[in-house]
């Protein structure tokens, strides 16, 4: 089925934003939908001007961040509970121009945010009201083979053999703990909620609502594709994406 959503930028989830520490960062929004909205900056430390700001229809607003020490991954997302199911974003604050990750430098870094779908109708008419349990879950928008939709709709993360990624993972649901892994791959716990943490080792997240992990994840596997699997702690409604290897290590 298919139907129309509230979108940034057209896009679900939203555009990703990219900073580095220290960065005062300008953000304006532009309200061409059909009622009032206001966005929320998930994990920033510092009070933001305009935060509470309503912004109408036809109206636009700057919102102005200051970050401190933040570094890592945070996000975005609208203040109310219905708007937020697809108004959202991460919010990625890399390392200032002169420093360096305190663990081994990634291949590359890719943001995952794990998200939720519902078949009613998320409009004005209930924004004051959180939404109920969610028809499907979804990886980057995608929701995965699980649920019988056509083939386009399963999220796919390439990655070359030996490489080590840095992987942001953000849970966008509101009122469900998600475990998230990839079959035949571990972890490396390497921050939390715009901060950098005490490297942990594991072979799945639990993440509860709005939390977000930073993790290294080493594609060491044999060449072939992995299922990356997203699932509410109450065990329902199961969704998946791929992990495929494109190339293979030099061989001497």
């Amino acid at each position: 089925s298919t139907k129309s959503i509230l979108t940034v930028n057209g896009s679900f989830p939203g555009p990703e934003i990219r900073v580095r520490r220290g960065d005062t960062v300008f953000v304006n929004v532009h309200n061409q939908g059909n009622h009032a909205v206001s966005l929320k900056w998930e994990g920033v430390k510092d009070s933001i001007d305009g935060s509470n700001e309503l912004i109408q229809p036809g109206r636009n607003f700057t919102y102005e961040i200051e970050l401190e020490d933040e570094i890592g991954t945070l996000w975005w997302h609208a203040t109310s509970a219905w708007a937020a199911a697809t108004v959202h974003g991460a919010f990625v604050i890399l390392p200032a121009a002169n420093e360096d990750y305190p663990f081994p430098a990634p291949t590359s870094d890719q943001t995952i945010i794990l998200g939720e779908w519902f078949r009613e109708e998320l409009t004005e008419a209930n924004q004051t009201i959180a939404p109920g349990s969610a028809d499907a879950y979804t990886i980057n928008g995608h929701p995965g083979e699980t649920y019988g939709c056509s083939n386009d709709t399963t999220y796919e993360m390439q990655v070359d053999y030996e490489g080590l990624y840095l992987v942001r993972v953000i849970n966008a649901i509101a009122n469900e703990t998600m475990v998230f892994g990839v079959a035949s791959h571990s972890f490396t716990i390497v921050g939390q909620s715009g901060a950098y943490s005490r490297r942990s080792f594991t072979n799945s997240l639990t993440l509860a609502p709005a939390q977000v992990v930073d993790v290294l994840l080493c594609a060491n596997q044999n060449v072939g594709h992995y299922y990356i699997t997203a699932r509410p702690s109450s065990g329902a409604h199961i969704t998946n994406g791929i992990l495929r290897y494109t190339t293979t290590s030099s061989l001497i």
